[in-house]
């Protein structure tokens, strides 16, 4: 079944470009031309989201927030455009939890080789096998459903802090550099400043609170995740 992508943004030749694009590749396409009408079709649960941060009505940022903030919709990956290409301006991105961040003008290829990447990894989550489960005494990490609980409570990770997360419990006790984290989950044609994986630690330390230690930062390189501490 083909994937629904949602595109929004305000300027229509913009829209009629990447939903023309998109079809071509086989994608199923909704289009909304301002953030109240983005979040009308968020309902929809489309499986991935791309969003202009300047629009009318309600801007990117607020839409990111609503759809982050409602569980239902939590883990829907959502892609910013934007003709605004500072860091500061990509790091909120980040911290409200965008999967990615692309600047315009718009290179189709280079688009659709980011949109199939957000997909992805929103397929191998839907998997319908048994999750495999990574445990340190009531932290549990369901690898197949990007699923986190402490305890009985489930912990909502947008997709890139929930890959940072696994990357590194997956490798215990290794200091993993920022550059290997950067390649190995977002890949090494996408450009993203070192930043990024700080946001992303901060933001999963936040959510995990009392289980925050587990992951140590190694000082002028990386992080390490403690099994033990």
């Amino acid at each position: 079944m083909a994937s629904t992508i949602l595109v929004v943004d305000d300027e229509r030749d913009i829209l009629e470009l990447l939903k023309y694009n998109l079809e071509k590749e086989g994608y199923r396409v909704l289009t909304a031309h301002n953030g109240k009408e983005a979040l009308r079709f968020v309902k929809q649960h489309p499986d991935l989201v791309v969003l202009d941060v300047m629009m009318p009505e309600l801007d990117g940022w607020e839409v990111c927030k609503a759809i982050r903030k409602d569980p239902a919709t939590a883990r829907i990956p959502v892609v910013f455009l934007t003709a605004r290409d500072s860091e500061i301006d990509e790091v909120v991105g980040l911290e409200l939890g965008a999967d990615d961040y692309i600047t315009k003008p718009v290179k189709v290829r280079t688009f659709l080789a980011r949109v199939k990447r957000a997909l992805k990894g929103r397929a191998g989550g839907e998997s319908e096998e048994a999750p495999e489960l990574l445990k340190m005494g009531d932290l549990e990490i369901q690898t197949n459903n990007y699923v986190v609980r402490i305890g009985s409570r489930e912990i909502h990770l947008p997709k890139k802090e929930f890959e940072v997360l696994l990357f590194l419990a997956r490798h215990p006790e290794r200091v993993v550099s920022r550059e290997t984290l950067l390649n190995e989950i977002w890949g090494h044609d996408v450009y993203v400043v070192d930043r990024t994986i700080d946001v992303h630690v901060r933001k999963i330390r936040e959510k995990l609170g009392r289980h925050a230690h587990h992951i140590e930062t190694v000082k002028g390189v990386g992080y390490r995740f403690r099994k033990e501490v």
